[in-house]
């Protein structure tokens, strides 16, 4: 991490996990722990059912709120979509977008992720962007090429100005959910790729101001290890952060 230059991000996301009913109990351990310590911005990314109450458990705390997912369009007959605007007016600071699961099993494309970006930035919310590659890709020695295409593809059109308000999450396809992480090494090297691809579209100073997370299997074990990384300045959360223990050692590795 570098935060002399960039704003380290640790962002749970709970998936479809947990239940209402949680929130009150999570939100209030989680508290507990973090208190006034704020070594980095912590966000929980639920989903949006769970976003009001969970705006409301953690009023008066720094812990931002964010959901996994929004619509590509602004409003109308798209029945089970979620707007930016909507999500924006119930107090939600950031969304994921473009994430390996939605790609997969919603067939989401780079041009339909690259609206729901737009869409998140003209609300006035940050976009944690993902990116990342398939084992076969890595295999076949076509990771930096296809991280380097979602990159170019999501962020086309962009200003430095709008780089200001976004995160990109490195999160290779092979380490989610699956207990393998990437050696630190490896999370440095991708992430260093990305900083440099952002670098060639924005210039110097935007690359060196913007977030990379990494994302994929970060638990407390290994999670100063990876967040020691100078490239890699943040967490983007999966397993670990549905209990608000390990959350928060997660959390505490970040001022290491």
């Amino acid at each position: 991490m570098n935060t002399k230059y960039r704003k380290t991000i640790v962002a749970g996301n709970w998936k479809m996990n947990l239940l209402p009913s949680d929130v009150k109990n999570y939100s209030a351990a989680l508290m507990k722990l973090y208190g006034k310590n704020h070594f980095c911005e912590a966000v929980v990314c639920v989903p949006a059912l769970m976003a009001i109450p969970m705006l409301r458990a953690l009023r008066g705390s720094k812990i931002a709120v964010g959901v996994q997912d929004v619509s590509a369009e602004d409003s109308g007959a798209y029945t089970g979509e979620i707007s930016a605007a909507m999500l924006a007016d119930a107090g939600v600071k950031y969304v994921i977008v473009g994430h390996s699961e939605r790609r997969r099993m919603h067939g989401e494309t780079n041009a339909m992720i690259a609206k729901k970006l737009r869409q998140v930035l003209a609300a006035g919310m940050t976009p944690i962007l993902c990116v990342g590659e398939t084992l076969e890709e890595r295999d076949g020695e076509l990771a930096e090429d296809v991280v380097r295409l979602q990159l170019r593809s999501a962020l086309y059109g962009l200003t430095g100005l709008d780089m200001r308000h976004v995160v990109i999450a490195y999160e290779p396809v092979w380490a989610i959910g699956t207990g393998r992480t990437a050696t630190p090494a490896e999370a440095q090297q991708m992430c260093e790729g990305i900083r440099a691809a952002v670098r060639k579209l924005f210039g110097a100073r935007v690359a060196r101001a913007v977030t990379i997370q990494y994302g994929g299997s970060m638990n407390p074990a290994n999670a100063a290890q990876l967040l020691s990384q100078p490239d890699v300045d943040g967490g983007l959360i999966g397993g670990a952060s549905l209990d608000p223990e390990k959350f928060y050692q997660i959390l505490e590795a970040a001022k290491e």
